[in-house]
């Protein structure tokens, strides 16, 4: 990787050298340790957890959730427009008989 770009970011207080190919993704990367560093913080302050492990898979958790949720939220919808667009198709049929 010639176009290679070394960056760190921290997350939990701990640093993570990583080696991104587009000076792009940094802004992307830094924004997710600081959402991740943000829910570590209410975890930690909201939840009596000894374990920074623990708040870390309750972090992956959260993330993968909303993931989830978006992805079925997004299937009902499609469903919805599917719905409504053989609809419109019924009515156009019996509109031009």
């Amino acid at each position: 990787m010639a176009d290679s770009f070394k960056i760190k970011v921290t997350i939990a207080d701990r640093v993570y050298p990583l080696t991104i190919s587009n000076p792009d993704e940094e802004e992307g990367l830094r924004k997710a340790a600081k959402k991740i560093n943000d829910l570590v913080s209410k975890f930690e302050h909201n939840y009596a957890v000894g374990d920074k492990q623990d708040v870390l898979a309750m972090c992956a958790l959260q993330f993968a959730s909303l993931i989830e949720i978006k992805a079925i939220t997004s299937e009902q919808e499609i469903e919805e427009a599917k719905k409504k667009i053989e609809s419109l198709q019924l009515m156009l049929d019996k509109y031009i008989e």
